[in-house]
C-alpha cells in the first residue's frame, strides 16, 4: 500500500510541477516585449507590500473591476503554491520544519518572480510573493494536520 501511495504522490507531484511551470513561464501575459529590459523592469515591478492586494480589494468593493479578475489573481496566487506545502515535506523530511520550509519557499518564490521579470513572462510583485508564500504555508499546515491526525489515530488504535 505504501508503494502505491508513493507512486500516486510522485505522479501527482510531477503533474503539479509541469502545470505550475506552464502557468508561471509559458502562458503569455501580453507584456511589452519590444520595451528595453530596464524599462520593462521598472514598469513591471511592485516592491510596495499590499499595493496590488489593496488595489484588488478596493476594486472588488467599489465595483470598478470585474469581480473574477481580483478573485482569480488573489486566490490563484495562494492556490498555485499550496501543493508545495504538501509535497516538499513528503519528499524532503527536513522541510517539515516551519523555518526550513519558509526559507526554501522564500528562495523558490523570489527566484520565480525574478525569472518571470527577466524573461518578460510576468512581473516582479511583492504581493505575488506574499500570496504564494501564504499558500505554501497553508499547504504545510494542512500536511501537518493530516499527518498529526494520522499519528494520533494510530496511537489510539495501538
Amino acid at each position: 500500500m505504501k508503494k502505491i501511495i508513493r507512486l500516486i504522490m510522485g505522479i501527482s507531484f510531477l503533474t503539479y510541477l509541469c502545470a505550475l511551470t506552464v502557468l508561471l513561464f509559458f502562458i503569455s501575459r501580453g507584456f511589452w516585449s519590444d520595451m528595453p529590459l530596464i524599462d520593462y523592469m521598472k514598469q513591471s515591478s511592485n516592491l510596495v507590500p499590499f499595493k496590488t492586494i489593496n488595489g484588488y480589494l478596493l476594486a472588488m468593493t467599489n465595483g470598478s473591476m470585474n469581480l473574477i479578475i481580483p478573485i482569480k489573481n488573489l486566490a490563484g496566487n495562494v492556490a498555485a503554491f499550496l501543493p508545495m506545502g504538501i509535497f516538499l515535506p513528503y519528499y524532503f523530511r527536513r522541510l517539515s520544519s516551519l523555518k526550513s520550509f519558509t526559507i526554501t519557499m522564500t528562495v523558490m518564490i523570489l527566484s520565480v518572480e525574478i525569472i518571470q521579470l527577466v524573461t518578460r513572462r510576468g512581473s516582479l510583485d511583492i504581493d505575488d510573493f506574499i500570496l504564494n508564500l501564504i499558500g505554501a504555508l497553508i499547504g504545510l499546515g494542512l500536511r501537518k494536520a493530516m499527518t498529526d491526525r494520522k499519528v494520533r489515530k494510530n496511537a489510539v488504535s495501538v
